[in-house]
């Protein structure tokens, strides 16, 4: 079975969850009966190599602006298509990460059909509530996600709620679905509290080991990063919000420094992105504790990153995040002085409690996050799918 991957930029991962995905899929593959081809996004022509003993072959856009991503995707199809043709390719899937290119998968339908090559999709989350979009953006999306749904063989969603969503919003095609979800690993960092340049990021914003609250993610509105700055402000902790994102001084930023004037408050503190993934998962372990603000759909890594490292969570309540965290979390809502009132509760929480928090954080990520089983699930999707070939 050849599974062409695209969707992703591609491996080695540097940073995002569907590059960490695809790093772990090939790095951590078992099977013997399957072959990983994975586009990977370059900027100069670039000839195919093999990275996690996947064939990894490189694809060069123009630079068009947002539509960007969509050609990127569209020359990868055709890229995958050809080589299959090219090379007489039996058994083979093209899984698509993510609903960017619906419309024009219909172009290349025929051909699909003609060359039996099965298309597997992951929706992720719900990409047309995102509210950096605008209103034809959003429309398009929506379009998208549903003629991937209806031109594709088999959905794969990393949420039971958005595998119920699918079912439910597009039953007409009844689409054949299945839920594995995204992964993490309980592992400490391999830094220590004296590395010289852990240091020098908390001399760099004055931050003090365990002695402050953080959140992880872009920096978009629908992260409720201004909901939890304005109800930050309103506490009586003495503690930092460390908010490590990609932040731009764009229109985004200016009406959030508008609308809660954070910058007079010196507890608040925008660090910008932290690449190092040592690093990170360092400063997630010396976090007192971690919002995640997330309400756009799917299986969030940033999420699962937190259960896995920092000793306790606290969680937008919406059906994605209560999925995940469960009883291993503590939830607040949209409510004014919801979350103030409960982060001055949690200011005072002891040790003792933090720990258990922390050990249901890690024995979730154990039990149902692994990686290796993960994987192995993926590969009895692909494998299942080279017997089903066989058969006909």
């Amino acid at each position: 079975m050849n599974v062409f991957i695209i969707g992703s930029k591609g491996i080695p991962a540097n940073y995002g969850g569907f590059e960490t995905f695809v790093d772990n899929l090939t790095e951590r593959k078992k099977s013997k009966k399957i072959n990983y081809h994975v586009a990977c996004f370059t900027e100069e022509k670039k000839e195919d190599t093999h990275y996690n003993n996947a064939r990894c072959f490189y694809v060069k856009v123009p630079n068009i602006g947002s539509a960007k991503a969509i050609l990127y995707d569209l020359y990868s199809l055709k890229k995958s298509i050809n080589f299959i043709e090219e090379n007489n390719l039996n058994n083979t899937i093209i899984y698509i990460l993510t609903c960017r290119i619906g419309p024009f998968i219909k172009l290349y339908r025929k051909k699909i059909k003609r060359l039996n090559i099965k298309v597997y999709v992951n929706p992720d989350g719900h990409e047309w509530k995102r509210s950096k979009w605008n209103y034809w953006v959003k429309k398009y999306w929506k379009l998208s996600e549903r003629l991937t749904i209806k031109n594709s063989d088999f959905v794969i969603c990393d949420s039971k709620n958005i595998e119920k969503y699918i079912k439910e919003e597009y039953g007409k095609y009844t689409p054949k679905t299945t839920f594995v979800p995204y992964g993490a690993e309980v592992i400490p960092s391999n830094i220590d509290d004296h590395n010289s340049e852990l240091k020098e990021f908390y001399d760099k914003y004055d931050i003090t080991p365990n002695n402050y609250f953080l959140i992880v993610g872009r920096f978009v509105p629908e992260n409720n990063i201004e909901l939890i700055i304005k109800e930050y402000m309103k506490t009586n902790t003495k503690k930092s919000l460390v908010i490590i994102t990609n932040v731009s001084n764009n229109r985004f930023y200016q009406e959030l420094l508008s609308r809660t004037s954070f910058k007079q408050d010196n507890r608040i503190k925008f660090v910008g992105t932290v690449y190092n993934q040592q690093l990170l998962k360092k400063i997630r372990e010396n976090a007192f504790a971690y919002l995640h603000g997330h309400e756009v759909g799917g299986t969030n890594p940033s999420l699962l990153e937190a259960l896995a490292s920092t000793k306790l969570n606290l969680l937008l309540d919406v059906p994605f995040n209560t999925e995940v965290g469960k009883d291993a979390a503590i939830y607040f809502n949209k409510d004014n002085n919801n979350l103030s009132e409960l982060i001055n509760r949690i200011d005072k929480m002891s040790e003792e409690v933090r720990n258990k928090y922390s050990l249901r954080a890690k024995n979730r990520i154990i039990r149902d996050y692994d990686w290796n089983v993960i994987t192995s699930n993926y590969e009895k999707i692909f494998e299942k799918a080279l017997v089903e070939g066989i058969k006909k």
